[in-house]
């Protein structure tokens, strides 16, 4: 009897890019309207009804998953500007990233909160992965000093609260730069002299 070759690996990667093509797909649609039917979703992704509820058996499961991948796409982002830009250069970069990703979850809230009542959950999900994102990119800033010494993730947070104030639905950008710019000028006074 003659064995059938190993598809596997092929499967694997079509069923990754399934998945990543839905994740796309909700976050963009989701933000547009909680209320978006599954199977729009799941025909706007190209894939079949199946193979969406393989990968995403409920909405909660679905809405959780987009949020946990943007918060991880955020977090990544830290280390992928680090290797190829000056430290400086990489979180105010990184601090645009992270405006886009508020803008998003501002969109989100209704199909997050329509999901679950677990709200901790969210928060939860985002802390770890921004908190390591953090450390990494004001550690590199402080060593090469271009930062105040000693801002924390939390002194960092907190200096930034007011872009989760902003309207997702105005014209954001121009108001989150000036934002994130006025947080860039605190964060580099008192850095050392070099």
């Amino acid at each position: 009897m003659r064995q059938q070759p190993d598809k596997s690996p092929a499967q694997r990667a079509d069923a990754q890019r399934n998945r990543a093509r839905i994740l796309e797909v909700a976050l963009v649609e989701l933000t547009r309207s909680a209320q978006t039917p599954l199977s729009t979703i799941a025909r706007l992704a190209g894939v079949g009804q199946g193979t969406f509820y393989r990968n995403f058996p409920s909405r909660e499961a679905l809405v959780l998953e987009v949020y946990r991948y943007e918060v991880q796409q955020v977090a990544d982002a830290a280390e992928q500007l680090l290797r190829t830009r000056a430290p400086e250069v990489a979180l105010r970069e990184w601090m645009d990233r992270l405006a886009r990703y508020a803008m998003a979850k501002a969109g989100l809230a209704d199909a997050l909160c329509a999901a679950t009542s677990a709200r901790g959950t969210f928060k939860s999900l985002a802390q770890g992965p921004l908190t390591g994102a953090l450390e990494l990119l004001l550690a590199a800033n402080d060593r090469a000093g271009a930062i105040r010494p000693g801002v924390s993730p939390d002194d960092f947070m907190l200096a930034i609260a007011g872009l989760w104030q902003i309207d997702p639905h105005s014209d954001w950008e121009p108001r989150a730069g000036r934002l994130l710019d006025l947080v860039m000028d605190g964060l580099r006074a008192g850095r050392s002299a070099g």
